[in-house]
């Protein structure tokens, strides 16, 4: 069996590309996602779909390369994530739309979005997302 048809393979391979991501090795993070794109097409897997549209967005802003406008992909990433009502998705997209926004000077959309995804969570406040997600909440103040 080819390697790119293995169970679970994109969404392995996007927790890779985010770590590269965080090290600072964004080239190996977008080889690492065009293989998780390669594998997800060949299982039909689609559920890493989401994160990986965003990864990749986020790691090609840091590239410097403009082949997609930003918050385009990221509706996009954010409209996959809804399809497949997949909430914590859904808030790592949101977070990265406002990230992009609050840059761009858009605070308050940025945070009536992210106000809205974040106030569905009932639980959970510990996780790194809603931390990550109060505390640009709290930068949008």
């Amino acid at each position: 069996m080819p390697l790119a048809h293995v169970l679970g393979r994109p969404y392995f391979l996007t927790l890779l590309a985010e770590a590269y991501g965080r090290a600072g090795r964004t080239k190996a993070g977008l080889e690492a996602l065009g293989e998780a794109t390669v594998a997800q097409r060949d299982t039909r897997e689609r559920f890493a779909e989401a994160d990986l549209i965003r990864l990749q967005r986020e790691l090609l802003i840091r590239q410097g390369s403009n082949a997609e406008e930003p918050e385009a992909c990221f509706h996009r990433t954010i409209d996959v994530a809804r399809r497949q009502r997949a909430r914590s998705l859904e808030l790592r997209a949101v977070m990265s739309l406002g990230r992009l926004w609050r840059d761009e000077g858009k605070r308050k959309e940025a945070r009536d979005q992210l106000s809205s995804v974040y106030d569905w969570f009932t639980e959970g406040f510990d996780t790194a997302d809603l931390k990550d997600a109060k505390t640009l909440l709290e930068q949008l103040s």
